[in-house]
């Protein structure tokens, strides 16, 4: 598997068939120059020496020149080997709420913005542990399968917005039970949901889903987002309004979220303007019964750029000591 870690410099092979162009023109122009002097055929008798053909030859040398030069400068890596390896830790699902309600600017810059910049935090900190992440509104569904590909893991969690699932509403319960399907077949015990949400207008049994995970040792923690007095929803730079024309405030329902990670067997916590509340609950996730898990994994990136820069310093050598004369040989 070949990697650019520096890609967008690849955009300077496009300027390779215009190397070609500028010199078809410079040779035209320049014929019509000599063509003042007399007859073509004659100006070639004065010159027997010169070569045209080397011309395009020495193009040639520095276009590749050029075209290897571009590839160093991209930083061409290759995996060095595919490595089998066994780590320790615990499996983590986090359930991100992303209904527009999660708009809601009791955090800054908004409720969803601020829990991804969280969730970030924590990744940061991840070693061996294995996290998944779950999206949903109205409905669930996995954006990211368990994996201790953190790298992976942030990308993904910057591409999530409102709009990462089209069905509006917060079904809780659907949500839980995305998780508990998306733990690996390698885990038995070590497993733990994080659900964040401001728990607002939940459309089915989130208690009895949390329930049925705690009977299958994995542990439920919610953080409640939001405010008990709630805030107004910014959409397309306007609020939402309900169908009386009445603006829509969002509160934090935290009584559902308390009885959810009660039967998740896990705790509730609010989230703070500085603490958002990851820390405390996976410090206590930490505390479980790690497991032994086996990945397979790149071992590392090789550098590759030497090589073609020494290429094109090779092709730049040859392109100089062409010349642009014809070679004559005496006897």
């Amino acid at each position: 598997m070949i990697y650019f870690a520096q890609a967008h410099y690849l955009l300077l092979l496009f300027l390779i068939p215009l190397f070609f162009l500028a010199y078809a023109l410079m040779r035209h122009f320049r014929k019509r120059r000599l063509a003042k002097f007399g007859d073509s055929r004659l100006v070639r008798e004065l010159m027997p020496s010169a070569s045209s053909a080397k011309g395009w030859v020495r193009l040639s040398l520095f276009a590749l020149a050029f075209f290897f030069f571009t590839i160093g400068l991209s930083r061409p890596q290759i995996g060095a080997k595919l490595k089998e390896r066994n780590t320790k830790g615990v499996e983590i699902m986090i359930a991100l709420d992303v209904s527009n309600s999660m708009m809601a600017e009791d955090y800054s810059p908004n409720r969803l913005e601020r829990a991804k910049l969280a969730i970030s935090s924590l990744v940061d900190k991840l070693r061996d542990d294995r996290i998944g992440l779950v999206v949903f509104a109205g409905t669930s569904f996995v954006q990211l399968p368990v994996t201790t590909d953190y790298a992976s893991a942030k990308m993904f969690l910057n591409s999530i917005s409102t709009e990462s699932v089209p069905v509006q509403g917060t079904a809780i319960g659907d949500a839980i039970s995305t998780c508990i399907r998306s733990f690996s077949a390698q885990s038995e015990k070590s497993r733990a949901i994080i659900l964040i949400t401001d728990g607002e207008n939940h459309e089915d049994d989130p208690v009895a889903a949390a329930k049925q995970a705690a009977e299958m040792g994995i542990r439920v923690y919610t953080i409640g987002v939001g405010s008990p007095e709630g805030k107004p929803i910014p959409m397309n730079g306007e609020l939402i309004k309900d169908k009386d024309g009445n603006i829509v405030v969002s509160r934090l329902d935290e009584a559902v979220l308390r009885d959810v990670a009660s039967a998740g067997g896990g705790t509730y916590v609010r989230a703070g303007k500085s603490e958002f509340g990851l820390s405390p609950i996976v410090d206590d996730i930490k505390k479980m019964d790690e497991e032994m898990f086996n990945s397979v994994v790149f071992e590392e990136f090789d550098e590759q750029y030497m090589y073609f820069f020494a290429i094109a310093l090779v092709l730049l050598v040859i392109e100089m000591l062409i010349g642009e004369r014809k070679a004559t040989f005496k006897l």
